[in-house]
């Protein structure tokens, strides 16, 4: 059965499920905020015993970091982004999520055919485009300083 690109849209528009955009935006603004206030919970704690601003933030990090890959790994993190969505994507624990997600699926794989190269599959070009802009945005912050 041939179809044109119009009844196509048409029949894939009926078929798609409904969101409620107002609903979803709610939801990921209170998700992704909570994820916020933890991590500002988290160095408050962090100097609260005594470390000074810079490590307070750098292990805020790693905690952050790693409540998400443990979350990832116990598969309660895709339960949160089933309501939370885009709030989830909050940079540091999105990325570990993304990191550490297809090594969790792939990891009967074995070592390197499985958890070494999935786990890179969807981060890999966040890393390569992160590393790419920073180094032209140094770039062009040297010349614009150089004036």
């Amino acid at each position: 059965m041939e179809m044109s690109n119009e009844a196509y849209k048409r029949l894939a528009d009926r078929l798609a499920p409904k969101s409620n955009t107002p609903v979803n935006c709610a939801k990921a603004f209170a998700i992704g905020g909570g994820i916020c206030v933890l991590g500002q919970a988290v160095k408050n704690l962090y100097l609260y015993l005594g470390a000074g601003e810079e490590p307070a933030a750098l292990w805020t990090s790693v905690t952050l970091i790693f409540l998400s890959a443990l979350l990832t790994g116990l598969g309660l993190y895709d339960k949160i982004a089933k309501h939370g969505g885009a709030g989830t994507l909050v940079p540091i624990t999105g990325f570990a999520n993304a990191v550490s997600a297809p090594a969790v699926e792939f990891r009967t794989e074995g070592w390197v055919t499985g958890l070494a190269v999935k786990m890179f599959t969807i981060a890999g070009p966040v890393i390569v485009y992160g590393v790419a802009a920073a180094a032209a945005y140094g770039v062009i912050y040297w010349i614009v300083r150089q004036f």
